[in-house]
């Protein structure tokens, strides 16, 4: 079975940093997607940053000079480290997982979900 666990959100202040923390399992390492997404209440789930084969990420505009997604391999871990946070930023944030058919920015897309992690920013 596959299982993503996501962790490290919490409150912090307006600028500050914070990182979380996807641990996979059950997720086969072949053609396979990481990202993370995040979702305001009444809004739509929107990707935030995603890291497949070949080391390839991709960072949505927003917050590509403040985000980065990184991978543990050994770990089987997907890491986002957030820097210079905004009230805008305060989010679920969801680890998700897309074994094979390539990179995609739509939801349905992404068959693997955890149950998501809060991020709270206050100004």
């Amino acid at each position: 079975q596959v299982q993503l666990v996501e962790s490290g959100g919490g409150s912090v202040q307006a600028g500050g940093s914070l990182e979380l923390s996807c641990a996979a399992n059950g997720v086969t390492s072949s053609k396979r997607c990481m990202g993370w997404f995040r979702q305001v209440l009444g809004k739509e789930r929107e990707v935030v940053a995603t890291i497949c084969p070949g080391n390839t990420r991709y960072v949505a505009d927003p917050v590509k000079d403040r985000f980065t997604i990184s991978e543990d391999n050994a770990k089987n871990t997907v890491d986002l480290q957030m820097t210079s946070l905004t009230p805008e930023d305060t989010a679920m944030y969801y680890c998700a997982a897309r074994p094979g058919g390539g990179w995609s920015a739509a939801e349905s897309a992404w068959p693997y979900w955890g149950q998501g992690t809060q991020v709270t920013v206050s100004s």
